[in-house]
Formats: structure tokens, C-alpha cells, sequence
């Protein structure tokens, strides 16, 4: 059934590539390299339309991250839908792009992974709630235009991933998988800590240790998610620590 689907929102994502003027590709500030989606951005490409990478969610890094970014990826606006930052210059670099081609409208297709920020950017661009915004992934089913200016139109688009990725634990982390759907949290927690050392121990505010089984067990300890017999609850801790980071409540530092 989820193949369907998602095949399904791919013809949807065709369609937009071969309707939009310019179109936006946007990643989450805070795994930018886990929510590219290299099958979209090579039909992007195919295209020849302008494009520009949006980098949402900026304001769960630290400047010296978001710098670092900037140098190395080109055509990139760094914004915060959910604070109304940097949307400005996202509009206005839309506005560049549609007077180098001479287009007195322009559509804009907005493009990435589920759950990295699409609608809110939508929101943000348009000045009001157009495009409906949930934090579980895959909220967003068809194709909605939204006016974001008498000369813009933006073209929203469901997340899709790519045909053949299969990778549970990636998938949990950039939220396409659900935090209330995932079979392993603690599994998915325990990559977190790897991948961003003492960033999870420091908002729980507990030591930041090695063997990271059982500082998810001090968190569960901390929070008084107990199990029978009043042992740490380990998989609702996680769980918890999840949700925390899917809707943007952890700051990557």
C-alpha cells in the first residue's frame, strides 16, 4: 500500500516539475545531508529551471554550523518558517530568478523529503495558514496551489522518498517514520547520540557517558518513566526523546 502511495505522489511531483518556473528543494537545517533527496534534485536538475535550496529550520543550529553550510552548498536560503526568518530573502531571490527569465508570474514548486517543512515554508512565504501543517509525516496528500503575491504562485507537493531507500533509522531521525510508528526508538535515540555527541544528555541534562544504553536509562530515571517493578523504562524514554526531536524541541549545538 505505502509503495502505491508513494508512487502515486511521484506522478503528483512530476507534474510539478513540469509545470513550476522555479523550484525549491528544501532540507532540514539540522541533517541536511539525510534529507537530500539526490533523486529529486537530479529530475531538478534534468529540467534546467532555476532552483534554489532552502534550508529550513535554521534556528535549531548554531551559527558556526549554519556558516559552514552556506559556503559549501550554493543556491541556498537559510530560513526559519516557524519564526518568519530569512523568508524575505527567500522571496526575494524568487523574484530575481523569475525577472532573469522575463516571467511577470511565476510558479514556484515547492520540493523535499516528508516532514522537513514544506507547507509551514509555504505559510511563511504566503503570509497566512494556506497549506494545512501537521508534524506527522505524509500530512500533505495532493497537489495545493497557494498565492504567495500577486506574481508568485506556489505549487505545495507531498514529501516523497526515494524508490528504493530502505533506511528505518534515517527515516525516524528526519521524520518520515513517526515517532509514535517507530518499532526501535531506543535503537534510533542511541544513533542520535552518536551522531551528535552530548547534544541529547545535555537537554535531558544528564552525564554524557559511553555506553549510551544507559544514559537513555538516566533520562528515563530523571523523567520518571518507570516500568513494573519501578526498573527504567528505556523504550518510553526514547520514545519521548523522539518526539522531542522531531518537532524541533532539541537544538542541535
Amino acid at each position: 500500500m505505502f509503495s502505491y502511495v508513494m508512487a502515486n505522489y511521484w506522478d503528483l511531483i512530476h507534474k510539478v516539475l513540469r509545470d513550476a518556473d522555479i523550484l525549491l528543494i528544501v532540507l532540514d537545517a539540522r541533517m541536511i545531508s539525510q534529507t537530500r533527496n539526490l533523486e529529486i534534485e537530479d529530475k531538478v536538475q534534468k529540467t534546467g529551471k532555476p532552483y534554489i535550496y532552502v534550508i529550513n529550520k535554521a534556528d535549531l543550529i548554531d551559527s558556526v554550523t549554519a556558516k559552514a553550510y552556506k559556503r559549501n552548498i550554493p543556491h541556498s536560503v537559510f530560513i526559519s518558517a516557524k519564526n518568519h526568518k530569512g523568508t524575505s530573502h527567500l522571496r526575494e531571490k524568487i523574484q530575481i530568478y523569475a525577472a532573469r527569465a522575463k516571467l511577470d508570474n511565476v510558479k514556484v514548486g515547492v520540493l523535499g523529503y516528508p516532514n522537513v517543512g514544506k507547507s509551514s515554508i509555504i505559510n511563511a512565504l504566503s503570509g497566512r495558514n494556506a497549506a494545512p501543517v501537521s508534524t506527522v509525516s505524509g500530512f500533505t496528500r495532493g497537489l495545493k496551489n497557494v498565492r504567495a503575491s500577486s506574481r508568485i504562485m506556489l505549487l505545495d507537493t507531498p514529501g516523497v522518498i526515494p524508490y528504493l531507500e530502505k533506511d528505518d533509522i534515517k527515516h525516524a531521525i528526519i521524520g518520515t517514520i513517526d515517532h509514535s510508528k517507530e518499532k526501535d526508538p531506543d535503537v534510533v535515540v542511541m544513533f542520535l547520540m552518536e551522531e551528535f555527541p552530548k547534544m541529547i544528555e545535555k537537554y535531558y541534562g544528564v552525564p554524557c557517558i559511553s555506553d549510551k544504553s544507559l544514559a537513555l536509562e538516566s533520562i528515563a530515571l530523571k523523567r520518571k518513566l518507570l516500568a513494573k517493578g519501578g526498573i527504567a523504562d528505556i523504550q518510553r524514554a526514547a520514545r519521548m526523546i523522539l518526539k522531542d526531536w522531531q518537532t524541533g524541541k532539541i537544538i542541535r549545538e
